[in-house]
């Protein structure tokens, strides 16, 4: 049985009255690319830090690859880090951080770091001072995924990144994958997840709120369906999934619709149908409904 990269048992912080991670029960198999989701305060980062034994589990267990995230020593040397504010030597050039940063890890592929260093368009002779946010997390991301550690833990890493940098990192996480390694993204953007990520996490206030595969959360939520006909309407009463129909012109009704699509779709065939739009959701309208449930 493989062993997973990630694994939360009952994981459980508290900062005084303040609960920031609630009993949080996870697994991230190995080899895939793990999103994990929720706005500001959802507890991500506090999740992180656990992982990454920065801090203490109030009660709960974090494992690495079946060690104790405690144990750093060890459980640091199968992990690469890139924080959402990443701070440089100051002094030292950004080559000389690579250099540094490939030194005390698991090891590094120079020559893929090369390739990065050219694909992010980063410039190794200025010192860590010099760089803007953006050059700052291109040199950590650079290290991270020339790094040979099976796990990389990435929070909200793109967010100083402009959009032609941000399709090289989604390269990136793809290529890591291929190499059979482990991420575990931590992000706030949803387009960002949801084109690499095999599964998605969704947090709130501290609590786990669902685990799946990104196509599997778009079955389990509503797609809005278009459609336009001849002659009488299609009558769609008691249809399985279907709900809010609305005729929004004489030739035109729109509903949503929860689950497979086969039972409206026979119903519709029975109609003068000439179109048929299906617009599915995105991860963004799902995150923001099962927020929605949540508040109800």
């Amino acid at each position: 049985m493989t062993v997973p990269a990630i694994r939360t048992v009952g994981l459980t912080k508290r900062y005084g009255p303040v609960c920031a991670l609630d009993a949080l029960d996870l697994t991230v198999p190995a080899g895939e690319v793990f999103g994990f989701l929720g706005p500001n305060g959802a507890g991500k980062s506090t999740t992180v830090r656990l992982l990454l034994g920065l801090a203490r589990p109030t009660t709960g267990r974090a494992l690495i690859f079946g060690t104790d995230a405690a144990d750093v020593a060890v459980a640091h040397r199968s992990v690469a880090y890139v924080p959402a504010d990443v701070a440089l030597w100051p002094g030292l050039t950004g080559a000389e951080a690579l250099e540094l940063l490939g030194r005390i890890g698991p090891g590094v592929d120079r020559a893929y770091r090369d390739e990065l260093v050219e694909r992010f368009a980063v410039d190794l002779s200025k010192p860590g001072r010099a760089y803007s946010t953006g050059n700052r997390q291109k040199v950590a991301l650079v290290a991270a995924f020339a790094t040979r550690a099976p796990l990389l833990v990435l929070d909200e890493p793109s967010s100083g990144l402009d959009p032609l940098m941000e399709r090289e990192f989604q390269t990136a996480v793809e290529q890591a994958r291929e190499r059979g390694q482990t991420v575990f993204l931590s992000s706030h953007q949803l387009a960002e997840v949801e084109a690499v990520c095999d599964q998605v996490a969704i947090l709130r206030a501290g609590r786990l709120v669902e685990v799946a595969g990104v196509a599997e959360l778009r079955r389990l939520h509503r797609s809005q369906v278009e459609v336009s006909f001849t002659g009488p309407a299609p009558d769609l009463t008691g249809v399985i999934g279907v709900e809010t129909v609305q005729q929004i012109s004489p030739t035109r009704l729109r509903f949503t619709l929860t689950g497979p699509p086969a039972q409206a779709l026979r119903t519709l065939s029975r109609a003068e149908v000439t179109a048929v739009r299906i617009h599915e959701p995105t991860l963004e309208e799902i995150f923001l409904d099962y927020y929605a449930q949540q508040s109800r």
